[in-house]
């Protein structure tokens, strides 16, 4: 009953919020400057706090646990662990010993070189981590062998709890074709489709022709979007259950594959469920999950724009009841598709904490690590279904290691050289498990951070989004984004229009950045050159005057062309203390700013409106990349002589590439299926590259007789290594 009256105070805090809104942002500002004077970055959502479930110190809990994790989600389950005084051991590779998870927990343990399966995957020597330290708890986290029942059991042998349901609830769910049938026999809404095995690629086309096209291959032990491919006839299904079954191999040891209809357009929405080993379990409400790439979420949001309360009960309810077929107990999610007239259907169970749980925790006012870990000790929920509440909205953007440009997101890897999360935004969580200095390598999920904001509502939510998106300084490696913030003020999303084919429907010829309309054309225009002018008087400041001056130092106006992509425009500007006015083909502007060039962000208001932009670099040759808008920009700035005088020179020839296949990623080579001699025509395969545990199939560009092949299978390259070229 007390964490009943705390939830629904919670609720009725936040009813307050709208008259107290003064108080509460001096309030909110106090706990954030708190938070960043803390060890560890665990920030607060909005000023009632990011969880309400407070902790008894009083309950007896574990005395020391082992996270058998790395990265952010290493980080998150430590930071809970420490509000509840239990002492943890990270676990870590050769890579990783200076990972930001090692460095916050109480101790530390290497289980191997960089290669999962010989760290992370490595049951015996996290077995052993777990006898030296003598933890007596172990949290899987997500993904590695979160959903591993073998491990699962190693533990129960050991006298070790681990933090998830026990390894019956595992098998049955981990399996998509025994969860399939558990959740038919619980009067769940399944998939039409073939509930066994299927053996061979010949097995499956003839199934496929049975359920009819279009239809879902997927690993029956996948999850993670890997090992999925959707075919619309037989040589996809062929294909399809080729790279299925090597990357369900791949990532989790186990090929066999599944095969079920596939419902086109619709919206991935899963339900948050969380149960004891009492016989209690609750449904946390929805989270909304259809903006996706590869089958990999993308965004997601809580609650959804398209539920209805009896739709958000019934799937509620049928996924308690999924969860009480097999007995379930600790935080669960259960995942369905949902067509345009909200009809649902089981997709499948993840028996661990789902990537993106902190936008229902948001929502909700329960931390979900918390929950698990007081069930794993034995304790009964504290909280009834009447009170789980819907507070406010959540949005959650994951923020990759990924170049957006190609195929919506290709892996990048490389050093932070600059790292700035945008924790001055009000608002806004960021979980992550890297620092600037960080290295972002082949071996792991690219994932830097869960960039998430909390509002009253969506609207508001949308909005923190947008500004901390702008504010987040992230150098060193390419990251998507400018993806990201495109689609959250895209007038479809903004509706609440989506569906899983999103991306691919809004950008068909993938994604190029944000459109400049011309109003924001002429803002970026007038930034750049007030940047530019600024430099040239700084530089006047520290040289004195060059013994030939490009400018007279007395210069009122400055006359600049500056080219952005194919067109050049004729500027016109003057300063005016911190003020320039900026005349851009014929039409003036005022720009005003802090004007800190050695700072990452840029605060400038153009003729009213605030903008947060980024400088990136610029050079002696008047080259400036600044991130406006989400998206990099590319302009040159030159005096008007320089510009008439740039007309004369030779212009660079551009190279003939058709004929060489370089790596659009870094990666390992799987196969290599041309040598030497052979021809291979315009969209044959060439090579298989697998990045990040996803199989990649590189095709060639041209028809032509194979020069030489510079790869071999087993080898790693590199982004732009030459692979194979052509005659």
């Amino acid at each position: 009953m007390m964490a009943a009256a705390s939830l629904r105070r919670v609720g009725a805090w936040q009813q307050r919020q709208q008259q107290q809104r003064g108080a509460l942002e001096r309030l909110f500002g106090a706990r954030a400057c708190i938070a960043q004077l803390s060890k560890w970055r665990w920030y607060l959502i909005t000023s009632r706090g990011l969880h309400s479930t407070a902790y008894d110190p009083n309950e007896k809990t574990f005395e020391k646990l082992l996270i058998a994790n790395r990265g952010e989600i290493a980080c998150r389950v430590i930071k809970t662990c420490k509000k509840m005084g239990i002492k943890t051991v990270a676990i870590h590779s050769d890579v990783d010993s200076s990972a930001v998870h090692v460095k916050m927990a109480d101790e530390a343990v290497c289980v191997g070189p960089a290669p999962t399966s010989k760290s992370y995957l490595n049951m015996d020597a996290i077995m052993e981590a777990i006898k030296k330290t003598r933890a007596q708890a172990v949290h899987p986290g997500y993904g590695f062998l979160s959903e591993n029942k073998e491990f699962s059991g190693r533990l129960a042998s050991e006298g070790v709890a681990f933090i998830g349901p026990d390894m019956h609830a595992i098998q049955a769910m981990g399996d998509k074709i025994e969860s399939k049938l558990l959740a038919k026999n619980a009067k769940v809404n399944t998939i039409p489709g073939f509930d066994g095995v299927v053996k061979d690629a010949d097995e499956a086309v003839r199934i496929a022709r049975e359920i009819g096209y279009p239809v879902m291959i997927k690993a029956s032990a996948g999850g993670g979007g890997k090992g999925m491919r959707i075919a619309w006839d037989d040589e996809e299904t062929r294909e399809g259950f080729r790279f299925s079954s090597q990357e369900a191999a791949s990532s989790f040891g186990d090929d066999r594959l599944l095969i079920e209809k596939f419902i086109d357009n619709p919206r991935h929405i899963e339900i948050q469920v969380l149960a004891d080993k009492h016989g209690n379990a609750l449904w946390l409400n929805e989270r909304e999950c259809s903006i996706q790439r590869r089958n990999q979420k993308v965004i997601e949001e809580a609650p959804s724009t398209f539920l209805d309360p009896e739709t958000r009960r019934a799937m509620g309810e049928q996924a308690v009841a999924l969860a009480k077929a097999v007995k379930y107990s600790s935080a669960g999610t259960v995942e369905f598709l949902i067509d345009s007239k909200k009809n649902f259907f089981f997709l499948e169970m993840n028996t661990r904490l789902q990537v993106e749980h902190p936008i229902t925790e948001c929502i909700t006012g329960l931390d979900l690590v918390q929950e698990m870990i007081r069930v794993a000790k034995g304790y009964p929920l504290r909280h009834k279904q009447a009170d789980i509440p819907i507070n406010g909205w959540a949005v959650e953007c994951r923020v990759y290691a990924e170049d957006p440009y190609k195929s919506f997101g290709l892996p990048s890897i490389g050093r932070l050289s600059q790292y700035k999360e945008p924790l001055h935004v009000p608002n806004v969580r960021v979980d992550s498990g890297i620092q600037q200095g960080s290295e972002i390598s082949i071996y792991y999920d690219p994932m830097i951070s869960k960039l998430i904001t909390y509002g009253s509502n969506r609207a508001e939510a949308l909005r923190r989004m947008e500004e901390a998106l702008d504010s987040y300084v992230i150098r060193g490696v390419a990251h998507n984004i400018a993806l990201l913030r495109e689609v959250i003020i895209h007038p479809r999303f903004v509706q609440g229009d989506i569906n899983t084919k999103f991306l691919p429907d809004v950008y068909p010829d993938g994604f190029k950045g944000h459109t400049l309309k011309d109003s924001e054309k002429r803002e970026l225009l007038v930034t750049a050159a007030s940047l530019y002018v600024l430099e040239r008087l700084r530089s006047q400041r520290f040289l004195g005057t060059p013994r030939v001056s490009i400018v007279p130092p007395d210069a009122n106006n400055w006359e600049l062309s500056i080219q952005l992509g194919e067109t050049t425009h004729s500027v016109i500007a003057s300063c005016q203390g911190s003020t320039f006015l900026v005349d851009v083909d014929g039409i003036k502007l005022s720009v005003t700013g802090e004007w800190n060039l050695a700072s990452a962000l840029l605060s400038v208001n153009v003729n009213g409106v605030q903008r947060t932009i980024q400088c990136l670099s610029r050079d002696a040759g008047g080259n400036l990349s600044i991130q406006f808008l989400g998206t990099v920009y590319k302009l040159r700035i030159l005096t008007k002589l320089a510009a008439e005088l740039s007309k004369h020179m030779p212009e660079k020839v551009v190279e003939d590439t058709s004929s060489i296949l370089r790596s659009p990623m870094p990666g390992a080579v799987v196969a290599v299926s041309v040598k030497p001699g052979d021809m291979v025509a315009e969209g044959q395969e060439v090579c298989v590259i697998e990045a990040m545990k996803m199989q990649n199939s590189l095709v060639a560009a041209k028809t032509g007789k194979v020069k030489a092949v510079h790869c071999k299978a087993g080898e790693t390259v590199g982004e732009g290594d030459e692979l194979v070229e052509l005659e």
